[in-house]
């Protein structure tokens, strides 16, 4: 009797222990998804995943940059994603040193040259944007230029995001050294942050988020949500600033984990190119792949793209513009 208990209870333990196995595995099944992108971008890959066929399939994790960067560069491969949405210059220097991201073989056929493991995914744009009402307030003129976001008469009225924290602000950089050189640069930054003051955010759409509720003037950052604030009838407007609107590229990729790369990683990541490049295109309007058509109206004037390559250890040299 006591060895028929045993018995019993060895079964039952085995059937409990292969259950959790079961659940484990297929936790384990699902695409993990890091992410850096705004909410927008974010809510388009949720939709395209979801309705085909990849809903309860998928975990996504939204970072900050500068957090997401650190991860790639410290974990490489071990990372715990499958697949990752990020700055194009992050993922270049996580595979310079790690070699640890998958060569693609895209379903959609890139405008310009880019690395075989790197999938264009957006362009973000910086720009000066301002709440028309509280200009009219304080009675301020509208600024023309970056450089004019140093005027003492924006000191606390003014937010723009944090270098540290968000590649946002790296636009804004890369606007006043590419046009007034690192140390005319270096003091009209210093400007820009003393009128900053307490208003300086960790996230790129923070400054939109303070200027859409009139807490400040002006600020600088992405300039689609501005664009889309303005066309959704909010007080708000734009400018396109006299040194050019500069651009920096996101990407997908998916991470080179050998015999563990998960396959479904790269039905994603082409799922999202395939599917979701035209509503990214009303949000993002700049094309990427041929055939992509964007109306010229949201377009920005004078586009640029700073002339060095683009890199973390680029972005760690300024930022110390502010140290």
């Amino acid at each position: 009797m006591k060895n028929k208990l045993v018995v019993l209870l060895g079964c039952v333990f085995t059937l409990l222990l292969l259950g959790a196995c079961s659940k484990s595995n297929a936790a384990n099944d699902k695409v993990t998804i890091y992410t850096n992108a705004d909410e927008e971008p974010v809510a388009v890959m949720k939709k395209v995943l979801d309705d085909n066929g990849y809903k309860g399939k998928y975990v996504l994790q939204s970072f900050g940059t500068s957090e997401l960067g650190g991860k790639l560069l410290a974990e490489g491969k071990n990372i715990e994603a499958d697949l990752v949405t990020m700055s194009t210059f992050y993922l270049n220097s996580a595979q310079q040193k790690e070699k640890m991201f998958k060569e693609e073989k895209l379903p959609v056929k890139p405008l310009a040259k880019i690395p075989d493991y790197a999938a264009p995914f957006t362009v973000q744009e910086g720009t000066i944007f301002y709440n028309t009402d509280k200009m009219k307030e304080l009675n301020l003129p509208i600024p023309k230029s970056l450089k004019d976001l140093a005027d003492p008469q924006y000191k606390d009225v003014l937010s723009i995001s944090d270098i540290k924290q968000s590649s946002t602000a790296w636009l804004l950089f890369q606007a006043l050294v590419d046009t007034y050189g690192k140390d005319e640069a270096q003091t009209i930054l210093k400007a820009i942050y003393k009128n900053t003051g307490d208003h300086l955010e960790s996230s790129g759409s923070g400054p939109i988020k303070k200027v859409r509720l009139g807490e400040v003037a002006l600020g600088f950052g992405l300039r689609h949500q501005a664009v889309k604030d303005k066309t959704d009838g909010l007080p708000i407007d734009f400018v396109e600033p006299s040194e050019g609107t500069y651009t920096l590229t996101e990407s997908l990729a998916v991470i080179d984990k050998g015999k563990s790369t998960n396959p479904e990683a790269e039905k994603m990541l082409d799922l999202i190119l395939e599917k979701g490049r035209k509503d990214l295109l009303e949000i993002y309007p700049s094309a990427l792949y041929e055939g992509e058509k964007v109306d010229s109206r949201y377009l920005a004037k004078d586009q640029k793209v700073f002339p060095e390559e683009l890199t973390a250890e680029l972005l760690e040299q300024h930022q110390k513009l502010v140290d």
